[in-house]
């Protein structure tokens, strides 16, 4: 177990930046004892039978974040993986059987393609869209697999027909189904997509944690056939791979904030899902600042479709990485539902009644702070939006007085967005998305 550090002191050293990049932002998120969420009085929450007091917990993270070195594990709470009613041996069970659920799907997608697992991964298109595989130098490069191709496929992966891309249909002669067509077409973007995430980082650096990103991004994808994977998703899942050893437990961290944001990545022929997110921030602030939403819509970004990345990947990128994860960790405490565990079980899981909840919480200490004044506010019932979309509304407010005396079209509102990557407080921005949700509910109710 670490050592608890001095007050004050910062948490760089848990996230390692490379010595040779010198851009990136220095953490403003500070370990502090007496707030931050320690070793110690996390402990202390449970019972002997391993059942957590989540309500002596969330205070404390809004105040002051948590530990790094307990970071992954309290997540697994924030997120709904464990119902905190749940015991040692619940827990160690279900566990247990997601590890072996992972490895089923792992399993799967390796025999359709063997790179999955073998520590490597692919940048470059396999297959073109009718699921003719691609004679692509650089492919033939990537999947050099040796041993790990397994039977039929040679040394420089091309095998029967370039294996990699038709060993599935190659085995039994029929051809791909669409949805695996549609997964291989992905996974080369997965891959560049991983050689770009967090690239700062000391921890990719080594191609096998880069590997792991890219299994459970791959294995998401297969699983999760109406969105599939899209371009921010590695954002969002960089920090799982990162604070949870074992890759299952990371997936299934990821897969419960995904069950939050999968809407956001939802696209039709028409529609982006996060449209109705930015629908929502446009008519926060056409109620808090009135002025700043008729320049904006005046400029030609009513729809605020400027703001697309904030919401999508949830500040990764105006943010340090240290200071992301402490943002999002106190927005989850903040919108903490203690019904979450209930609500993300798959209504016909065999296992349901081992998993299920062991009874409503006895008060609304149980509740998060934001979803405590949804309670009261009576507006729980009325789908009520994530604090995200109040967070992106307050910095557009801090920012109102700039943008309305320097902002002379579009281009000038994405640079002056972009220009606060770094220098955004994440405690001040929660405090002020929670004025904003009060001052929003108050006004909502007399219009």
């Amino acid at each position: 177990m670490m050592m608890w550090r001095d007050p004050g002191q910062p948490a760089d050293s848990y996230y390692e930046v490379r010595p040779d990049i010198t851009d990136a932002p220095k953490t403003k998120f500070r370990i502090k004892a007496g707030k931050t969420l320690s070793v110690r009085k996390w402990q202390s929450a449970f019972n002997p039978d391993g059942e957590l007091d989540i309500s002596k917990t969330l205070g404390r993270i809004h105040r002051g974040g948590i530990h790094p070195s307990i970071r992954g594990e309290v997540w697994e709470f924030l997120l709904g993986c464990f119902d905190p009613k749940s015991t040692f041996d619940d827990r160690s069970q279900i566990r247990q059987r997601r590890r072996v659920q992972y490895a089923q799907w792992k399993e799967e997608c390796r025999e359709m393609f063997p790179l999955i697992g073998s520590g490597r991964f692919i940048t470059a298109p396999i297959i073109n869209d009718r699921g003719e595989p691609i004679q692509d130098p650089l492919v033939l490069l990537e999947t050099n697999l040796g041993d790990a191709a397994g039977p039929g496929t040679t040394a420089n992966g091309t095998g029967n027909s370039n294996g990699l891309g038709t060993q599935n249909a190659a085995k039994n002669n029929d051809p791909m189904s669409k949805k695996e067509i549609q997964w291989k077409l992905t996974l080369h973007q997965i891959g560049l997509d991983v050689k770009r995430t967090d690239r700062a980082l000391v921890f990719y650096e080594k191609q096998e944690n880069l590997a792991k990103l890219w299994d459970v991004l791959a294995i998401y994808a297969w699983i999760d056939g109406d969105v599939g994977y899209c371009q921010g998703m590695s954002d969002l899942c960089s920090p799982m791979t990162i604070l949870l050893d074992n890759e299952a437990d990371a997936f299934w961290c990821f897969e419960r904030l995904m069950r939050r944001l999968r809407g956001n990545f939802r696209c039709t022929g028409r529609s982006v899902g996060v449209e109705a997110q930015l629908s929502n921030l446009a008519t926060i602030t056409q109620v808090v600042d009135p002025k700043l939403h008729q320049h904006l819509e005046t400029l030609g970004g009513g729809d605020y479709l400027f703001a697309i990345r904030m919401l999508m990947v949830l500040f990764r990128r105006e943010f340090s990485f240290g200071d992301s994860l402490y943002l999002w960790e106190m927005m989850w405490a903040l919108e903490y539902d203690p019904e979450l565990f209930l609500v993300y079980e798959e209504p016909d899981s065999a296992n349901e009644s081992a998993e299920g909840s062991k009874g409503k919480p006895k008060s609304i200490r149980h509740y998060g702070k934001y979803e405590r004044e949804i309670l009261r506010s009576g507006a729980k019932e009325d789908a009520p939006l994530p604090i995200s979309v109040f967070l992106v509304a307050s910095v557009l407010k801090e920012k109102g007085p700039k943008l309305l005396k320097e902002a002379r079209g579009l281009d000038d509102v994405v640079k002056i967005l972009n220009d606060i990557a770094g220098d955004l407080d994440a405690k001040k921005a929660c405090a002020n998305a929670l004025k904003l949700h009060k001052k929003y509910l108050k006004q909502a109710k007399k219009i």
